[in-house]
């Protein structure tokens, strides 16, 4: 199993969940935030709508734990529905996950997804 966090511009994480929804993704945990980049500095950063004087900016992170198989296919998702060409669109960690388990069943592995 794999788990993917994506961090992706505020703006476009509707379009990327609708993207999943599509392809029968489901499990998504999404968390609003923000997130620092020191290089942008104001509100009217042509990159960065929501930017702070402080170089915060809106952010969406996104993850999702699936099989193996899935893996390349939710990230392909993603890759495609956050891009807009311009800095900041976003990374995509991928980690190995070693256990599972489903705090109201106690079944564990690949069935828990």
């Amino acid at each position: 199993m794999k788990k993917i966090t994506a961090y992706v511009r505020d703006c476009m994480a509707e379009k990327v969940l609708d993207a999943l929804l599509e392809r029968g993704i489901r499990g998504v945990s999404v968390f609003q935030g923000q997130g620092f980049v020191p290089h942008v500095k104001g509100p009217a950063h042509s990159s960065f709508d929501t930017a702070t004087e402080d170089g915060l900016v809106a952010v969406a992170k996104l993850e999702i734990v699936s099989s193996d198989l899935a893996a390349g296919t939710i990230i392909r998702v993603i890759q495609e529905h956050a891009h807009t060409g311009r800095y900041g669109d976003g990374k995509i960690f991928v980690i190995e996950v070693t256990r599972a388990i489903d705090v109201r069943t106690g079944a564990e592995g690949e069935a828990i997804l």
